[in-house]
């Protein structure tokens, strides 16, 4: 049987990669992401799953909070949808975790470096073709300032292995393959897929919520809830497209009068052919200037 549970569900996902029973599959995501970075073997989950306490305890925030054997704070969080201001997000979260640490006996030097990061099932970034994404303080030559602030993204669409090429991919590659394709697959065919136990041990997790009628609840309401959010937020930006090109026929329309007058009156076009630079309110102006001007063009030929 199909695993049938999408780890890219925020709750399913704090599960696989935020609980303290299965440490093993969180530092391996970790080294997967962090790379060349020094490799991570111990890492201790500041905010683990414990529970429902209350109702609205399925819609809270599922983001996970962790600090390694160096000292560095992490962040990992799983994002379905990119509302507004989502970098601006991004760069607080993780000025927020360096910050966090600043008391009045630590030091600017004994500060340590925090990290964030964001799986996305949409890209931030759709031009740059990467599956991996590393944001740190840097000079426009390429000068690294500091390591201290890092912001690393995973953009799932951007994956290009597959099923018959994944045990060969990168790690990197084959947890994006797991968080996208794990669903459609049974726990015999993980093993076979994944090179590492932590694979099949993040996919046993998934099981377990399957197995559980509450936690499938609450799985099911996270889901709804994103599917929910993805709607509202799809809605607000059709809804400003719609606006947006009425907006855009308004001034149109505005334009085409202005010519239409600028022509009567044999003048230059003071507007570019786009309208780009004026808003609605200032082509209506410009339309009210013109026309007085054709009237007391008329008025003055009246009296001639």
């Amino acid at each position: 049987m199909v695993i049938g549970i999408r780890p890219t569900v925020d709750f399913a996902f704090k599960l696989v990669f935020g609980s303290r029973k299965h440490i093993a599959v969180t530092i391996h995501f970790l080294n997967a992401i962090l790379g060349k970075e020094r490799r991570i073997t111990k890492v201790e989950i500041l905010n683990p799953i414990l529970g429902q306490e209350s109702e609205n305890d399925k819609l809270s925030v599922l983001d996970i909070r962790a600090t390694d054997e160096h000292g560095r704070s992490l962040n990992i969080e799983m994002q379905t949808t990119l509302p507004a201001g989502m970098a601006q997000r991004l760069a607080y979260y993780v000025s927020n975790l360096y910050v966090a640490q600043m008391t009045e006996r630590v030091n600017y030097v004994e500060l340590r470096p925090a990290i964030s990061i964001c799986v996305l099932t949409k890209p931030l970034f759709p031009l740059i073709p990467q599956l991996h994404l590393d944001f740190r303080l840097r000079e426009t030559s390429g000068q690294l300032l500091t390591n201290d602030l890092q912001i690393h993204l995973l953009e799932l669409p951007k994956l290009r292995v597959t099923a018959e090429n994944v045990r060969s991919a990168s790690p990197i590659e084959q947890w994006a393959f797991f968080l996208q394709h794990v669903h459609e697959l049974t726990g015999d065919e993980v093993a076979q897929l994944f090179p590492d136990p932590e694979f099949a041990e993040a996919a046993g997790v998934l099981e377990m919520i399957a197995l559980s009628p509450v936690q499938q609840q609450l799985y099911d309401d996270r889901l709804k809830f994103q599917k929910d959010d993805a709607a509202r937020l799809e809605g607000a930006r059709q809804e400003g497209i719609v606006e947006g090109e009425a907006r855009g026929e308004a001034k149109g329309i505005l334009r085409g009068r202005i010519a239409i007058l600028q022509e009567l009156l044999g003048v230059s076009q003071s507007i570019p052919a786009d309208g780009s630079d004026n808003d609605e309110a200032e082509l209506l102006k410009i339309e009210e200037d013109l026309r007085n001007q054709l009237r007391n063009q008329l008025r003055q030929r009246g009296m001639e």
